[in-house]
C-alpha cells in the first residue's frame, strides 16, 4: 500500500468513527423521547472529542457532550441518561474485542513487542519516571476536581431515573453495531498506517498494541495519555516499526486525536465564537 492510498483510507477510517457514533448518540436520544439531527450529533461529538483530548483523564469530554445536547434542546437529565445508556452499550464491544485479540494475539504480541518494551524500560528509565511522576500528579488534581462534580450529580441523578424507565431496548440493540464500528475504526488506523512501510510487522499483534495504546488513554491521567503513551509506542508496544516509527507517531496521533480536536475546536468557535473559548480557557487555567 503506498503512503497515499493509506492516509486516504485512514481519512475514510476517521470518517465512519465520526458518524458511527453520531447516529448511536442520534437514537439513544431519540429513544429517549428526543431527538437530534445528525449534524447536531457531530458536533457535539466533536466537542467531546476536543475537550477529552485537552483534559486530564478526559474529564471534560462528557461535560462538553452534555452542553451539546442542551444547546440542541435535549433536557439535561435526559441528555445524562443519553451518555449512560451510550457508555453501557461500547463497553461489553470494548470488552470482547479486548477478550478476543489478547487470546489471539497476546503471545504473538509479547513475543514482538515484550523484549523491546522492557529494554526501553531500562535505558529509557528517567523518562518512565518522570512521566509516572506527572501522571502521579495529574491524578490527584484531577480527584479534586472530579469530587464536588460528582456530589453535584447526586440531585439530577434522581431526575435522570424517569428516563431510564422510559427508556426502550431497540437503541441498545442498534448501538452495539455502531460501538463495533467505532473501535474497529480506530483500531484499525495505525494498522493502515503501517502497511505503507517497507516492511510492515504482523497486523495480529500490532492491532492488540494499537488497542493497547489507545484505550490505555481511558485510565492515564494525562490529557490524551501524553507522555506515557508516546514512550510505549517508540519503546516497541506496537513492534517494530523501523526508522519511520516518529513519523507513524505524528500520524497516529493526527488521526486519533488531533482531527477531533480541530474539528471540535472550530465547531466550538463556530457555534460559541473565539471570544467565549478564550474565556473558558482561562477559567480552566484559572482553577488549575
Amino acid at each position: 500500500m503506498t503512503p497515499v492510498q493509506a492516509h486516504l483510507l485512514c481519512v475514510a477510517l476517521v470518517a465512519a468513527d465520526l458518524l458511527a457514533r453520531a447516529w448511536r448518540i442520534q437514537w439513544i436520544v431519540q429513544g429517549l423521547g428526543h431527538r437530534i439531527s445528525l449534524r447536531e450529533s457531530v458536533v457535539l461529538n466533536a466537542f467531546g472529542d476536543a475537550a477529552c483530548a485537552v483534559t486530564p483523564l478526559r474529564l471534560g469530554g462528557e461535560p462538553a457532550r452534555l452542553a451539546g445536547m442542551v444547546r440542541s434542546r435535549v433536557p439535561a437529565p435526559a441528555a445524562f441518561v443519553a451518555i449512560s445508556l451510550e457508555v453501557l452499550a461500547a463497553w461489553p464491544v470494548i470488552i470482547g474485542a479486548v477478550g478476543w485479540l489478547a487470546w489471539r494475539y497476546a503471545p504473538a504480541w509479547w513475543e514482538v513487542a515484550g523484549s523491546r518494551l522492557a529494554a526501553s524500560a531500562v535505558s529509557g528509565w528517567p523518562w518512565v519516571l518522570a512521566v509516572a511522576v506527572v501522571s502521579v500528579l495529574a491524578w490527584r488534581m484531577t480527584r479534586r476536581v472530579a469530587s464536588p462534580a460528582a456530589r453535584q450529580l447526586r440531585r439530577p441523578m434522581r431526575r435522570a431515573m424517569v428516563y431510564w424507565r422510559r427508556m426502550p431496548r431497540w437503541p441498545l440493540a442498534v448501538s452495539v453495531p455502531m460501538s463495533f464500528i467505532n473501535l474497529a475504526a480506530r483500531v484499525a488506523v495505525l494498522p493502515v498506517l503501517a502497511l505503507s512501510l517497507p516492511s510492515p510487522p504482523p497486523l495480529g499483534p500490532l492491532a492488540l498494541g494499537s488497542f493497547a495504546l489507545l484505550y490505555s488513554q481511558l485510565v492515564l491521567p494525562t490529557p490524551s495519555g501524553a507522555g506515557a503513551v508516546e514512550l510505549g509506542f517508540l519503546g516497541g508496544a506496537a513492534g517494530d516499526l523501523g526508522d519511520g516509527e516518529g513519523w507513524l507517531l505524528l500520524a497516529w496521533r493526527f488521526y486519533t486525536s488531533g482531527v477531533g480536536v480541530i474539528l471540535g475546536v472550530l465547531l466550538a468557535a463556530r457555534v460559541y465564537g473565539w471570544p467565549a473559548l478564550r474565556g473558558l480557557a482561562g477559567r480552566w487555567s484559572d482553577r488549575h
